[in-house]
């Protein structure tokens, strides 16, 4: 199943249940020896030079054709077919958890612009189990064991390479929100309407300090707007727990809510899978909803679950529908926008922004 060259593919992404991806296995890659070499001789490369994250370009990770061609592949098919990708055989098992990290920076640098995620306005985020809380005021669940709701993340795609494996649990799954879209339309195109209309959403305390805390974004496109899914109910939970000005929700609010949690864990709708160690997860956030079931690590923390995770801009992404402008700050295709901007924007980071911009054609709003 190694990824094999074609030019990017056009065609806008579908609607898919979980016995298709079971048929249909081309979602499901694994790196050529070949790349996988020249995917070291970067990491090698990057090591020697020294040089910090936001100081790097392209050239300073030279991971060669085959690992260029199939990484690109990888991501390219995020914005057709399913949706999402699976590329298998990083060998993380030869290198240490760093090493992984300016791995995994290095291919992003050829693909997009880093999203910072967090207040702290980390554009890497360790997804392992930090003793922290879920569904608490600022709760986030990359830093803990629970279970999670289904949501998205905030960019163009979320990509997740796993380090280790939890001891029990930590099944990754998947739902395609156009699929839902559709059964909602045929079951209730009352709730279909309510979900096309504006939620207020909290940031949770990580975005942009100088900007409200909450924002306000519809969970689907339009009828006659591009296909996009933003969801996550916890933070609309939120938004109307802790912001007095926010409205309470409405009952129809509710039931369309309530609707969603019912389909998205559905067997129907939700692929689960097992990350091993060496799968990159790439997963476009506008037409799949994730979550994660609740896990047991070990107990020597050398053998603990840890996945990084990297949030990205691509220059090939879909122009989103206009409700989605008040949180994204630029709706057009291609251009850099999302994240969580945290208080700790720095300018090595504004300048890293702006060259990647450039580089890829970006538009930087």
């Amino acid at each position: 199943m190694n990824a094999r060259a074609h030019p990017p593919d056009r065609t806008a992404p579908r609607a898919w249940l979980a016995d298709d991806l079971r048929r249909d296995a081309s979602w499901i890659r694994v790196l050529s020896p070949a790349a996988v070499t020249g995917i070291e001789q970067a990491l090698a490369h990057a090591r020697a030079a020294g040089k910090h994250w936001f100081a790097m370009t392209a050239a300073d990770f030279p991971m060669g054709e085959a690992a260029r061609t199939e990484v690109r592949d990888a991501f390219d098919a995020t914005q057709r077919d399913f949706g999402m990708c699976l590329l298998r055989g990083f060998p993380v098992d030869r290198w240490s958890a760093d090493e992984a990290r300016l791995a995994l920076w290095g291919m992003g640098l050829h693909l997009g612009v880093a999203r910072p995620q967090n207040r702290m306005s980390e554009v890497m985020n360790d997804v392992r189990d930090a003793g922290a809380d879920y569904k608490v005021k600022g709760g986030r669940g990359y830093n803990t064991n629970a279970g999670l709701d289904f949501h998205i993340d905030s960019g163009d795609v979320v990509a997740l390479l796993c380090l280790r494996q939890a001891r029990s649990g930590g099944d990754s799954l998947v739902t395609s929100s156009i699929a839902v879209r559709d059964e909602v339309a045929r079951r209730r195109p009352d709730l279909l309407k309510v979900l096309q209309q504006p939620f207020h959403f909290s940031h949770q305390e990580a975005g942009d300090p100088a900007k409200p805390p909450f924002y306000r974004c519809p969970i689907f496109g339009g009828d006659d707007e591009p296909f996009a899914c933003r969801l996550n109910r916890k933070n609309v939970t939120a938004a109307h727990r802790d912001f007095a000005e926010v409205p309470p929700p409405t009952p129809q609010q509710i039931e369309a809510l309530d609707l969603l949690d019912e389909l998205l864990p559905d067997p129907r709708f939700a692929y689960s899978m097992v990350l091993q160690a060496g799968d990159l997860q790439i997963l476009n956030n506008y037409v799949n909803v994730h979550s994660r079931t609740a896990f047991e690590d070990f107990e020597d923390p050398a053998l603990r679950r840890h996945l990084l995770r990297l949030w990205l801009s691509l220059p090939q992404s879909q122009r989103l529908p206009a409700g989605w402008l008040e949180f994204y700050g630029d709706i057009r295709a291609g251009t850099v926008r999302g994240g969580n901007r945290g208080s700790r924007i720095t300018p090595e980071f504004v300048a890293y922004e702006a060259r990647q911009a450039r580089a890829l054609g970006m538009s930087l709003g």
